[in-house]
């Protein structure tokens, strides 16, 4: 099967259709078929770096190094072709001894067609890291990109209809009228990056039909700072973590608890970090990306409204522009601490007691990271134990998420499932349990008449 031009679209149903057609077929799923695929895909970011970093910048105002971030997800490519025959291997189980002799496995099989439908604030990278899963597990896929992100959306479109058949992997662009359609049909798996309101919708929408769902969600990501730290190092990565992106990035810190005795020493730390990686006039800078559409710089612009601001807080409309930006005095019923941020402003909190930033953040629903700041390992395993949260960085922020052995997915309102790597290959997987008994045996303990029987099944079962 080759991809060439691309066909005239079909209708959501039918695509499908075709890719049930396909799938039934068996061809996806042969190791070297996926492992070609996989080559295929890498070969086809590869050529395309240069327009994939362009439509980062066109869609969201991205510095060329941040643009790259999106290529990035080569690594992950990289570590699936290498590991993929492994995971696809047979695992061995063993028996009790009332099933003996025989033996017993799990094997892994594809589910059928993926749906995947993309976000707009890391829109090539995050249709791309579920389409590596779902052709790793041996499925056919249909993405749906964000339409708020056209530039990246169009050369996803075009890498996809030039790479594979649509009847294998396919896209449909568009907005909340293509959604709506792909979400009527019968999917085997939905893989949906976004907002927790649309989140919701979509996991309505895959309950009609029965169909499982991995939703990477979002949430208030806090950041605990104690004062047992180098407060330069924590400073400089607190300041990029936040302000890469323009904060809109699902796993940005989102607000500070800060201990308060070094709350005025850190808030100028931020103050003089700020400055010296963005300018006197960050609106020059050319290493700050801009917000997505005038709807976000609208709401993010709103929650500035009464707010302490010490740093930043300068916006310019025409151009989607909101300085790195930090809030001090910061009250916990203020709309700054009721959303998602998901743009350059860091409030700032503080907190006697380890305790009480514990309950703070606990208050709250879980969120998709957390970070802690602290030399003290008895606080750091104090925060671990009592808070519940997609993943965490102790002393850095984000990048748990780009170690491909480790799960990345949320909990509760941040997410359900987790994916990257192995972890994408099992999520787009059913994972079969196969017994296999042979003939030359058959012991009657089983079968009735059970009088003369039970004193023996209570004792195996004892050995069991």
């Amino acid at each position: 099967m080759t991809a060439l031009s691309a066909p005239p679209r079909q209708a959501a149903g039918t695509l499908l259709q075709a890719q049930r057609t396909f799938f039934a077929t068996g061809q996806t799923k042969p190791y070297d078929y996926r492992l070609a695929q996989l080559k295929k895909l890498k070969d086809a970011i590869l050529e395309r770096q240069d327009a994939i970093v362009q439509a980062a910048k066109d869609d969201l105002g991205r510095p060329e190094f941040e643009g790259y971030f999106e290529v990035g997800i080569m690594a992950e490519l990289s570590h699936v072709i290498k590991k993929l025959k492994g995971w696809m291997k047979p695992r061995k189980v063993g028996l009790p001894l009332a099933q003996m002799p025989g033996s017993a496995w799990v094997q892994a099989e594809p589910l059928g067609s993926v749906l995947i439908i993309g976000p707009w604030n890391y829109p090539f990278q995050l249709v791309i890291s579920p389409l590596i899963g779902a052709i790793a597990a041996g499925n056919c896929a249909i993405i749906k990109p964000s339409e708020l992100a056209p530039a990246t959306s169009k050369v996803v479109a075009e890498l996809i209809e030039s790479t594979f058949a649509p009847e294998y992997v396919a896209i449909r662009e568009g907005g909340v009228d293509v959604s709506q359609s792909l979400l009527a049909e019968k999917f085997d798996h939905i893989f949906f990056t976004g907002g927790t309101r649309v989140g919701q919708i979509v996991m309505e929408a895959a309950a009609k039909n029965l169909t499982p769902v991995t939703l990477e969600l979002g949430g208030k990501s806090p950041c605990i700072v104690d004062a047992d730290i180098n407060l330069e190092v924590a400073v400089r990565r607190i300041v990029w973590g936040k302000f890469l992106n323009a904060g809109q990035t699902c796993i940005a810190p989102d607000y500070i608890l800060v201990k308060e005795e070094i709350k005025p020493a850190f808030v100028a730390a931020l103050k003089q970090r700020i400055e010296e990686l963005y300018g006197e006039d960050p609106s020059q800078s050319p290493d700050l990306s801009r917000l997505v559409s005038d709807h976000q710089f609208d709401r993010v612009v709103g929650l500035l409204a009464g707010e302490d601001v010490v740093v930043g807080g300068q916006h310019d409309r025409a151009d989607r522009f909101i300085a790195p930006t930090v809030l001090n005095n910061v009250d916990w019923n203020a709309p700054t601490m009721q959303e998602e941020i998901f743009g350059p402003i860091l409030p700032v909190l503080g907190y006697e007691k380890i305790e009480e930033a514990i309950a703070q953040v606990n208050s709250k629903p879980k969120p998709l990271a957390l970070y802690i700041f602290s030399n003290d390992k008895a606080l750091q395993n104090q925060v671990l134990s009592a808070t519940s949260s997609g993943g965490v960085c102790i002393n850095d922020v984000i990048l748990h998420t780009a170690i491909w052995g480790m799960p990345f997915g949320g909990v509760g309102d941040s997410g359900i499932g987790a994916y990257h790597g192995q972890n994408s290959f099992h999520t787009l997987s059913h994972h079969k349990s196969v017994l296999k008994k042979p003939f030359w045996i058959d012991l009657d303990w089983r079968y009735p008449p059970y009088a003369d029987k039970l004193e023996f099944f209570k004792k195996m079962i004892s050995l069991s």
